[in-house]
């Protein structure tokens, strides 16, 4: 079933990342790290629809999405970084993504946070973050979404790793090393969302290294 929400809030979050803060149906329910099927109500774009996962909490009276821009080609994110308050989107019924199976290791790239956000927010509100470890890489410090919430609910056992080295961030990528040296419990569970090349080479890394399938959690 699909439904007309209308923008009631756009706040940007970094030079390429819109939070955007929409009405809520009645009845619609989802859980942290659950999509949705996203278009623009406008008759061009309708049928042009996007997975986007809910940032907002589950039961908050609004649903929020944060979504990164890319205006370099004319796609439906470039179109939904000119839309104004006001303006709506259609979402359809919410489906699964990554599911939070007990305190482990979040690696995202880049937009690759965008599933973890509403789980961190959840266990945090719960005072139950303890014992989850984020990897966060990014190409520069600009890039970098949502880094102080992130640090205020995570505090030391939040790591950004840049492409650039801008003397404050930790400088290299999320590869064999970075994870032998960082990971101390293969048995916990692991959350892994980024760029489908990253995705692939971690989670290959991470069953090399006796992590076990069931444990790698992963948009599929």
């Amino acid at each position: 079933m699909q439904h007309a929400i209308t923008i009631n809030k756009i706040t940007p979050v970094t030079h390429d990342v819109r939070q955007i803060r929409c009405s809520r149906p009645s009845g619609y329910d989802f859980v942290p790290g659950q999509a949705t099927e996203v278009a623009i109500n406008k008759p061009e774009w309708k049928e042009e629809k996007r997975p986007f996962t809910f940032t907002s909490l589950d039961d908050a009276d609004h649903l929020e999405f944060t979504i990164k821009i890319y205006s370099d080609h004319d796609g439906v994110t470039k179109q939904i970084g000119n839309l104004k308050e006001g303006d709506q989107l259609l979402v359809d019924d919410v489906w699964g993504t990554i599911a939070y199976q007990g305190p482990g290791y979040f690696i995202a790239g880049g937009a690759g946070i965008t599933p973890f956000i509403a789980i961190l927010r959840d266990l945090h509100r719960k005072g139950e973050m303890k014992d989850n470890h984020l990897f966060f890489a990014n190409k520069t410090s600009k890039d970098i979404i949502l880094e102080d919430e992130l640090k205020s609910m995570l505090g030391s056992n939040v790591t950004f790793l840049l492409d650039q080295n801008d003397g404050v961030h930790h400088h290299g990528f999320i590869d064999e090393n970075f994870l032998k040296k960082n990971i101390q419990d293969v048995s916990r569970p692991f959350y892994v969302c980024g760029p489908p090349g990253m995705v692939e080479a971690i989670n290959k890394t991470l069953i090399s290294m006796g992590a076990t399938v069931e444990k790698v959690v992963f948009e599929k």
